[in-house]
């Protein structure tokens, strides 16, 4: 879980800092360069086309490892081939430069909807804690040795060799890939495209029932909703109150990095021991708790210490809250249409990063910064409510809703 996690977090790296860095340092238009997110589209888009690999695996290794190998081969190939492209202001070069991300975002988005299913296929109930931190730890592992390694790199060497460097990154993660454990074959496998398209919403509904499907879901948009509220006004308060961007940059880029990674360890391990329902709850209410700390900086202040303590506390519980959320999203998961449903699952929560959040700043200018943040804590009271009634505190794991092989009569 750890290699793949690093084959997921590099080439979003590389399709992001590294090239803009390069383009950057070209003398490419910053009007040039800001167009380089249109590329990263396939990440948001990659729930339609996520039916076609349930139904068409390719079965070396096995179904979902298939897909995997061949994403991370093109992966390496796309990735050393940038290598090769000589960024200019000509129309040719610029073509040539979109081109290139735009496959390298295909084939990313591509692996990271198979990794998705195959963690969720292959982890046990007790495991997926664990496994969501490993991944989680690889990813992040990537995103520094990609975002500082790779910079070192063109700096020393040349901005060609900093992109090769990336390609062997994910070429390493490739023995691991064949060596990893086989998936178990899939009872009623998906034998065509309708099935594939229509069959992962369906199953899902029957498996959850009528009545408690809608309150999943609720529970995937709200569980993070904090989580999105806070981090889309962190670094605008952090400036207004007179902090540096020396100070914002150190402690939001490689001190935050380190404190989630810690979060993502902690939370894989008492995942193991608190199991899923335990495990929601505490961590969310851990979760509150992190966001009380911006109150208490925006409160009472505290200086450089205080914003040490408070991106400390929001890191460490966010790295927390995103392990057991992992699992739960590979809870509501059924083999046959894990591809499908992770990333439709996905999708509603990544709404509570952006239609439900979009709203933060504004209401920050209305309330007041301790108002604010009294609010993120509070957005967590709906996701509680629900858990209440969906994974019961006093049960060791959620109820039947959560168990792909449910009958709900």
């Amino acid at each position: 879980m750890g290699a793949v996690g690093v084959a997921s977090g590099t080439p979003l790296m590389v399709g992001s800092k590294l090239l803009q860095g390069w383009l950057a340092a070209s003398g490419v238009p910053l009007s040039l360069i800001g167009l380089i997110p249109l590329a990263e589209l396939p990440y948001t888009l990659k729930l339609f086309w996520a039916p076609l690999l349930d139904r068409w695996p390719i079965p070396w290794p096995d179904r979902r490892r298939g897909w995997i190998l061949a994403m991370q081969l093109l992966l390496v190939g796309v990735i050393a081939a940038m290598a090769l492209l000589q960024p200019g202001t000509d129309p040719a070069s610029l073509t040539a430069i979109g081109v290139a991300a735009l496959a390298l975002a295909v084939c990313s988005a591509t692996q990271d909807i198979v990794i998705d299913a195959y963690r969720t296929d292959l982890l046990p109930e007790a495991e997926r804690g664990p496994g969501a931190a490993a991944a989680t730890l690889g990813y992040r592992a990537a995103m520094l040795a990609v975002g500082a390694g790779g910079f070192l790199l063109a700096g020393r060497f040349g901005w060609p060799v900093a992109f090769l460097g990336s390609a062997g990154l994910v070429a390493a993660v490739i023995p691991f890939t064949l060596t990893a454990p086989k998936l178990r074959p899939v009872a009623h496998q998906v034998t065509n495209l309708k099935q594939a398209v229509l069959g992962p919403a369906r199953e899902f509904l029957h498996r959850a029932g009528p009545g408690r499907s809608w309150q999943l879901l609720l529970l995937v948009l709200l569980y993070r909703w904090p989580d999105g509220l806070l981090s889309a006004m962190a670094i605008p308060f952090l400036k207004l109150r007179g902090f540096s961007e020396a100070d914002i940059g150190i402690v939001q880029g490689g001190w935050a990095i380190a404190a989630t990674m810690a979060g993502t360890v902690i939370g894989g391990i008492l995942f193991a021991r608190l199991g899923m329902n335990r495990s929601l709850w505490s961590f969310a209410v851990i979760g509150a708790l992190g966001n009380l700390s911006y109150w208490s900086l925006a409160r009472f202040g505290g200086g450089f210490a205080g914003l040490i303590t408070a991106v400390s506390l929001e890191n460490i519980s966010g790295g927390m809250v995103g392990a057991v959320f992992v699992a739960l999203l590979m809870s509501l998961c059924n083999p046959r249409f894990s591809a499908t449903q992770y990333a439709l699952l996905s999708g509603v929560y990544a709404m509570s990063r952006s239609l439900l959040s979009a709203p933060a700043g504004v209401l920050a200018e209305r309330v007041g910064w301790p108002g604010f943040f009294l609010f993120t804590v509070a957005a967590s009271l709906p996701a509680f409510l629900l858990l209440a009634r969906l994974a019961p505190w006093g049960e060791a794991e959620a109820r039947g809703a959560f168990d792909p092989d449910r009958d709900p009569t």
